[in-house]
């Protein structure tokens, strides 16, 4: 197995064995295989439930019969959870109850407590609104805050509050733009457990609470708490390959308790098993390859986190990559690249060598004459902890709750004004939440790009595949500028 990195695309793609051997039939068998246990074990695969480890034990046996010895990666965590269903309600000068979920939403790692005081306004019509102690001069101890999302983070704003003395904090959307994310409840995130209620609206309440005026008192609930938890990843490797040059492929293997989660991410979960099961056909490997699937995912990446961050600095230094697939059969799909080039301004910055596994998927996609666009490298997937840890990162995404434009449908299809995945995160993320054509192309494409990795990754990282035993120094792979 040698692939030549210097071929045109086409030319290298169609010397590729592995993704004629990694078929779509195969992957679909695998989603039919995970949605039987979702629904046989309480309709879902999230972390902590019947569904996790049944489909965890399916991800192992997979992995023994094609020859591997997967492993339980454990791990422990704290996991923010809310015991029950919050109240915001205005009690004064008219009554009126706002909607879980409807109207608001509480943040993660809010603080807990039962709450009713007068609502006061803090500088509402700035993008910058409670972002500074300043907004808080005088501001009546005990009563309840409102605020709106901008400039600053939601910590920053809840510890201005609390050191102000309100008793909670209600921040409401600033509805800048049609998306979702901008109009509906904030479903925001502290970075660390706030000493009071924190809760985020949608614009429509923070106006009513803002025209309000004086005499407004609102009543606030919050029962929550943080436990620590345990779970845990699966991580099988190749048993030859460079072990000093190590391909980590990875995808989440949990999903969010409202639904089977076959897209997201089955889809990414099966196509990932698939390739990990067919490679021992080929005639061996150069570079060691890891496959991984991680647990609570949705939990905020802890999984993947908890990986990175509990390897030495020598097994970081031995991972040569790492490629992430997370979502790859959206409904109304595109072909999204991850942006290694950090061009995106949602982007964080690349580690160098991220660059290199872009142009791969590029360039795959452009020999099949195929259209692809790059997506931001945001943070929003188990590839983050890797780009923080320096280590080169890309991968696929077939879009979720973004909306798809005129144009993308002339790339792709579909239905333009629609989300690429309109039943993300729902109970109607099943089988029929599939889009085939998307999984058969980037299965491919992720086929491609391991078997081309598992041969040489020196257009990432420098090691060339002769160099099977020489042992890697350790060097800064995160860089301002590189060859793009």
């Amino acid at each position: 197995m040698a692939l030549s990195l210097g071929a045109a695309p086409a030319a290298q793609a169609d010397e590729a064995v592995l993704p004629a051997l990694v078929t779509v039939g195969n992957v679909r068998s695998h989603l039919e295989n995970l949605q039987t246990i979702a629904e046989y074990n309480g309709g879902n695969r999230a972390h902590g439930t019947a569904g996790y480890d049944v489909a965890a034990r399916y991800v192992i046996d997979q992995l023994r019969r094609a020859g591997y010895q997967p492993r339980k990666d454990e791990y422990e965590f704290d996991r923010w959870v809310e015991n029950a269903t919050p109240v915001l309600a205005q009690t004064a000068p008219e009554a009126r109850e706002f909607a879980h979920d409807t109207d608001f939403r509480t943040m993660s790692y809010s603080g807990a407590g039962e709450v009713t005081g007068a609502g006061v306004p803090v500088n509402p019509a700035s993008a910058a609104s409670g972002c500074e102690a300043g907004d808080f001069a005088d501001f009546p101890e005990g009563a309840v805050a409102i605020v709106r999302r901008g400039t600053c983070t939601f910590e920053q704003k809840a510890d201005n509050a609390t050191e102000a003395g309100a008793s909670a904090l209600v921040v409401f959307n600033h509805g800048a733009t049609s998306d979702p994310a901008d109009t509906g409840p904030i479903n925001g995130t502290l970075n660390t457990l706030s000493s009071i209620p924190v809760v985020g609206t949608t614009p429509e309440v923070g106006a009513a609470l803002v025209e309000a005026g004086e005499g407004l008192e609102l009543s606030l609930a919050v029962d929550a708490e943080v436990r620590t938890e345990t779970s845990y990843n699966i991580i099988a490797e190749t048993k030859g390959g460079n072990r000093d040059n190590v391909v980590v492929v990875g995808a989440h293997l949990d999903g969010v308790p409202e639904g089977p989660g076959i897209n997201d991410n089955g889809s990414g979960t099966a196509a990932v098993l698939e390739v990990a099961r067919q490679l021992p056909k080929l005639d061996g490997v150069e570079n060691r390859v890891r496959f991984a699937f991680w647990g609570t995912e949705e939990e905020g990446l802890v999984g993947s986190t908890e990986y990175v961050t509990g390897l030495s600095q020598r097994e970081r230094d031995r991972i040569a990559l790492y490629l992430n697939f997370d979502m790859i059969g959206s409904p109304n799909f595109g072909r999204f690249v991850y942006d290694g080039r950090g061009q995106l301004p949602d982007s964080a910055t690349p580690p160098s060598g991220s660059a290199a596994i872009q142009k791969l998927f590029e360039d795959y996609f452009a020999g099949r004459d195929l259209v692809s666009e790059p997506t931001a490298f945001n943070g929003r997937s188990d590839y983050g902890p890797f780009i923080e840890a320096g280590i080169p990162s890309g991968g696929l995404f077939s879009g979720g709750d973004g909306v798809k434009t005129e144009q993308q449908v002339e790339y792709y299809g579909g239905t333009a004004g629609e989300d690429f995945d309109p039943n993300y995160h729902t109970p109607r993320d099943d089988l029929d939440n599939i889009n085939w054509t998307s999984v058969d192309q980037m299965s491919d494409a992720i086929a491609f790009a391991v078997e081309t990795y598992a041969d040489s990754t020196l257009p990432v990282n420098g090691v060339l595949r002769t160099q099977q035993t020489q042992e890697r120094s350790a060097f800064d792979r995160r860089a301002d500028l590189w060859v793009r």
